[in-house]
């Protein structure tokens, strides 16, 4: 009989998982090799913003740059501290980051969004408060627009864009509020057309036990006559998912798996994980884990409901 391997055991909240989700992300293959030689499109979405940060602290002088305040010149609410002070800056102008050498650069996590899920229930925000999506080419930001880096894609380019859902075989759903299906509806058809890398980093938190395929025939921003928060379409779509597990082995395990969910006073969707391996890999992960304990929460813009003038229960 085999010997059991040496295992530990980890909790994340689900920031913890994005970060941690974050820096598995930066550390794939496909990734490193659009860094040197390539695009990377990182989509709005708060995981992605954990991945931006984690990608730029690579890029040769993000970490000297002033720090992201909102797109009215006013300091950021919520911002982790490192020394930030005040700096303003144009609409649709590229956003900008500070992180100390060594360190992920920070980025308005509130703004880095279209959609997000908060109390109040599906909420968009305004497209005047959010920030441009990250474009990258050969390992430097780009001024380019998403839709024209889009154009020019091919598949040795990398496009990163989160989800809403994920079921037990792998299918993940992105959520649409627009009804030109926003910024998958608009994408999709090239990336898969033309076999661009598709990287969907998402939380554990976010599976659901039902067939992603199955609800995307059943639902649609026309099918609901009401709603708490806005009404949503589904879309299925298929890439290399990274949730935590495959995070953990892109980040040494030998293998990782779920044991529990859920939690309170603060734990809240938080994930309960079993890792296995050497003894010196799991040193190192603990140890990763243990800096990444604390990671803050993404929080809503002050003032902010995501109704943009609707009622918190659309229809009414």
């Amino acid at each position: 009989m085999a010997e059991d391997k040496e295992k530990i055991l980890i909790t994340l909240t689900p920031s913890e998982s994005k970060r941690l989700i974050a820096k598995a992300v930066k550390n794939l293959e496909e990734v490193q090799r659009a860094l040197k030689h390539g695009t990377i499109i990182i989509t709005l979405g708060t995981t992605n913003a954990y991945v931006v940060e984690e990608i730029l602290n690579d890029v040769p002088g993000s970490e000297n740059n002033k720090p992201l305040l909102s797109l009215s010149g006013k300091p950021l609410q919520g911002l982790r501290g490192r020394g930030a002070e005040p700096h303003t800056r144009e609409r649709g102008q590229s956003p900008r980051f500070r992180g100390q050498r060594g360190e992920a650069p920070l980025i308005d996590k509130q703004r880095y969004a279209a959609g997000i899920i908060t109390d109040s229930g599906t909420c968009v925000v305004p497209k005047e408060e959010r920030e441009k999506e990250v474009v990258l080419k050969n390992g430097k930001m780009s001024e380019e627009g998403m839709e024209n880096a889009i154009e020019n894609l091919s598949a040795d380019d990398v496009f990163i864009k989160g989800a809403n859902a994920l079921d037990a075989t792998g299918t993940a759903g992105v959520f649409m509020a627009n009804t030109l299906g926003g910024t998958i509806g608009s994408a999709l058809g090239t990336v898969m057309a033309r076999g661009v890398k598709f990287v969907i980093p998402i939380g554990i938190e976010k599976t659901i036990p039902y067939s992603i395929t199955e609800a995307a025939k059943r639902v649609g921003i026309e099918r609901f006559y009401k709603s708490i928060g806005w009404p949503v379409g589904l879309m299925p779509v298929h890439g290399k998912v990274i949730t935590e597990i495959e995070a953990l082995k892109i980040l040494g395990a030998e293998d990782a798996f779920p044991i529990g969910a859920g939690g309170v006073d603060g734990g809240e969707g938080s994930v309960v994980i079993c890792v296995e391996g050497s003894v010196e890999k799991l040193d190192e992960l603990m140890a990763l884990v243990t800096r990444i304990k604390g990671e803050a929460p993404v929080k809503t813009l002050t003032g902010f409901s995501g109704s943009t003038g609707r009622s918190p229960v659309s229809g009414e």
